[in-house]
Order: C-alpha cells, then structure tokens, then sequence
C-alpha cells in the first residue's frame, strides 16, 4: 500500500513555541526532502512523534532541535535524526489560520 503525499499533524507540548503551539494543525509532505531552517516531522529515539526544525544535514542524518530549548528533546539530547527517521516536512499551518496575540492580564492598581 502506498503512502499518501500530505497529511496532518497535531502539535503536542511546548518544544516548537513561540513558532508552534500546542493543539496547532499542520499540513504535512511526506518523503519531501529537509532542508536546513524547515520544520520536519521525526521519529525520535524511544519518543513518540514529533515536530522539530532540521538545523543541519550531517554525515548520517540530520540535526533537529524545537524552537525552545528549555523544553522537548532532540539532537540536543538524543543525537543525529537518521534519514529514515525523518517522516514529513511541514508545508504550513493550517489551523489555526490566524494566531491571536495574547493579552496580558489586566494590571490592578
């Protein structure tokens, strides 16, 4: 059975903000290429699924790391991605379509 060309992907935790957060919709290619400075979607070493951004191709694979590295693991902690590993590149989000800012709490005095 083939694999389709795109999918979906949920955004869980905090290791993508301020880029992503959680509950996030994401559009997916799988088998694209990575290309340094895009978020991937991989498979990390005894974790579960997870959207990371591909820093740097090296030698057997890819170094991956979240945008908030108080929180999450990858290369940082687990090492280089392989290749087979790497499951999809993030086209775009798409839900939700636009972020809110948030407002900071109301000041009393």
């Amino acid at each position: 059975m083939n694999q389709p060309a795109f999918g979906f992907a949920v955004v869980v935790g905090e290791s993508m903000e301020p880029t992503l957060r959680a509950g996030d919709r994401l559009l997916v290619r799988y088998g694209a290429s990575p290309h340094p400075g895009r978020l991937v979607v991989v498979r990390l070493p005894g974790r579960p699924i997870a959207v990371k951004r591909a820093i740097r191709r090296e030698a057997n694979g890819w170094w991956v790391e979240g945008d908030n590295p108080m929180r999450g693991v990858d290369s940082r902690t687990v090492g280089v991605i392989a290749d087979s590993d790497v499951v999809a590149r993030v086209v775009c989000r798409v839900w939700p379509p636009v972020r809110r800012r948030r407002t900071p709490a109301a000041v009393s005095r």
